[in-house]
């Protein structure tokens, strides 16, 4: 395969989860409006923070508000990140390979990118936000569904799904450091009991409660759930499930000593979670360690097979 190829399969992938995971992101946050107790409500600045964008939001935007965070993150085209930008750019790299994608796959993803650009006023409003993101994530895990059933699960179709899993292990880093960002204050012993609920809610966006309760068998408490989102190894949203996907795929491919050494050392390094019962910073800290060791592998996976 040439490497051009597979460097647009791979970014394929990458956007579509991208769009999805955003999705995901804001709905957390929108959820916690649903969730607090009266008078408290959650902060949407660690959203563009926590995605790396506060440098570019403020450039455009001279306040942090709900709205103009939301339409920054969801239909600001000339924001790279958002939803509608990351659809595009699926979209334009699935144009450029439509000969070695089935006709159904191209069909579908123009179509999704059109109805979102289309209904993308929907988005401000809370009712219509909720709706706007459920398509999205419903429209790509539907793609998803599509690609496994109508292509060939050869060199391309790894490479697609390797851009997939390391974009998910990055968002699902990222979902838990918002909702640990927006955690009730600890020194307010009446609030305590809404600490549970608001991971719950956590889990319900990254539809991983029902996975949760089956897996653990213990009610839901703040430290079993970020061990659950790191190191399961049977729920396809955690970290350490993408990161076993990722050392299968990258295992079958020339090359990949050095990609197999930083695989190891993420492992390695998820492993802490285990035991460790993390405050607020820490988690923050250990999180910026796993998102800089996953940008290490995507630089050694563009390294070893997408030469310029």
């Amino acid at each position: 395969m040439l490497s051009r190829v597979a460097e647009t399969l791979y970014w394929m992938g990458r956007y579509m989860e991208r769009a999805e995971n955003t999705a995901r992101l804001i709905k957390v946050n929108t959820n916690l409006t649903l969730d607090l107790p009266k008078g408290l409500v959650p902060d949407w600045e660690p959203l563009i923070i926590i995605l790396g964008c506060d440098e570019d939001y403020r450039k455009a935007h001279d306040e942090c508000t709900e709205r103009r965070i939301v339409n920054f993150l969801i239909s600001d085209e000339s924001h790279s990140a958002s939803i509608l930008s990351s659809l595009a750019y699926a979209r334009e790299n699935t144009r450029t390979i439509r000969d070695i994608l089935p006709r159904e796959v191209w069909e579908a993803i123009n179509a999704n990118y059109h109805w979102a650009v289309e209904n993308k006023s929907m988005s401000q409003a809370r009712k219509g936000r909720h709706e706007y993101l459920e398509f999205v994530m419903a429209d790509m895990q539907r793609l998803t569904g599509l690609l496994a059933g109508t292509m060939n699960h050869d060199v391309g179709y790894d490479f697609l799904n390797m851009g997939r899993k390391l974009e998910r292990a990055d968002m699902t880093t990222r979902i838990i450091d918002v909702r640990s960002e927006n955690t009730i204050p600890d020194d307010v012993p009446e609030l305590r009991p809404f600490q549970d609920m608001l991971w719950m809610s956590m889990l319900k966006s990254l539809s991983a409660y029902q996975m949760y309760r089956q897996s653990m068998q213990i009610r839901i408490n703040r430290d079993d759930v970020i061990r659950f989102l790191f190191l399961q190894e049977t729920f396809p949203r955690s970290v350490n499930y993408c990161v076993l996907n990722l050392k299968d795929y990258i295992e079958h491919l020339p090359n990949n000593e050095n990609c197999n050494k930083q695989i190891q050392k993420l492992r390695n390094l998820l492993k802490k979670s285990q035991k460790t019962s993390f405050d607020r910073q820490q988690l923050h800290d250990y999180i910026d360690q796993i998102q800089l060791s996953l940008g290490n592998l995507h630089a050694q996976i563009a390294s070893a097979w997408f030469p310029r």
